[in-house]
């Protein structure tokens, strides 16, 4: 762990600056563990266009191969239940209700991948994860890896954030807590809210949606 201090004061604070790059060369995530075979585990997800589903792998295939991403590892869909219509309906209405809902947020996180920046789902839900965590050196290790993968500006996955809410962080990072990032949290959930969210909703992956449950209950 790196820090500096800040000029213009003789007894100044110490600014966490990220980490060691000479001793820790590599993110704490192991790049070279190999490939899950999305075939044999298929995603929860299936009623929709998760990118795990095996019948929407050669898509998603081409659309990798098609344009140059900056995640080179992308998790796992969350697991979750199918919601019902009117679960589905309500999002639209409500950006708070697609973020409670597991299958929501997959939903969400296929729509921010194909604009580049699902690393502000990613982001959003490792501070969530954090705040679960109440065991002092997991919290420390938690907060660094966020932000390495997050905070950095070396990281590829680097979630746009101001100033001010930076150097807030790099101040907390001294004494990591589980709300270490609550205002860099809160900046790119309104940001997910106002920007991205009125897209999503016009989109192709919500519209299908949409068209699949109206056609569900026609039929029934």
């Amino acid at each position: 762990m790196c820090f500096r201090k800040r000029p213009g004061s003789a007894a100044a604070a110490q600014i966490y600056t990220g980490p060691d790059l000479s001793e820790s060369p590599m993110s704490r995530y192991d790049r070279n563990q190999p490939t899950r075979n999305h075939r044999s585990n298929p995603c929860c997800f299936c009623w929709c266009c998760c990118c795990s589903c095996s019948w929407n792998e050669d898509r998603n295939r081409r659309r990798r191969l098609s344009r140059d991403t900056k995640l080179e590892i992308v998790p796992h869909c969350e697991v979750c239940s199918k919601p019902s219509s009117e679960e589905i309906r309500s999002w639209a209405g409500s950006f708070e209700k697609l973020m409670k809902s597991p299958a929501g947020r997959n939903v969400f996180r296929e729509f921010l991948r194909t604009e580049y920046s699902e690393e502000n789902m990613l982001f959003w839900l490792a501070c969530e994860e954090l705040k679960k965590e109440y065991c002092r050196p997991s919290v420390e290790e938690k907060a660094r890896g966020i932000y390495e993968d997050y905070i950095s500006i070396l990281s590829p996955k680097e979630v746009s954030l101001d100033s001010r809410v930076r150097e807030m962080i790099n101040r907390r990072m001294q004494d990591p807590s589980p709300h270490t990032f609550d205002d860099a949290q809160l900046q790119i959930y309104t940001l997910m809210h106002r920007d991205s969210f009125p897209r999503f909703l016009n989109s192709g992956i919500y519209k299908s949606l949409l068209q699949n449950i109206s056609r569900s209950s026609s039929e029934s």
